[in-house]
């Protein structure tokens, strides 16, 4: 059981670092510090999907290792 789910946390991480890079559109490093001068614009179609799944991804990862940590 224990081996199950470090296998699925292993595949859930590398989804998530997908679905990171997938949406890094505009935001270089030379942003962080004030750069690029693009304006704030609201996410929409692909780009929004792309974050709710990125954001259920991140929960079912964190779920997955709760369960992980307490199973023995």
């Amino acid at each position: 059981m224990k081996n199950a789910l470090l296998f699925v946390n292993i595949i859930f991480s590398v989804i998530i670092v997908v679905l990171i890079l997938v949406q890094g559109k505009g935001a270089g490093l030379g942003s962080a510090w004030g750069g690029g001068g693009e304006m704030y614009s609201t996410r929409r179609g692909v780009e929004k999907v792309i974050l709710w799944l990125t954001s259920i991804a991140i929960a079912v990862f964190l779920v997955v290792s709760l369960v992980n940590l307490f199973v023995k």
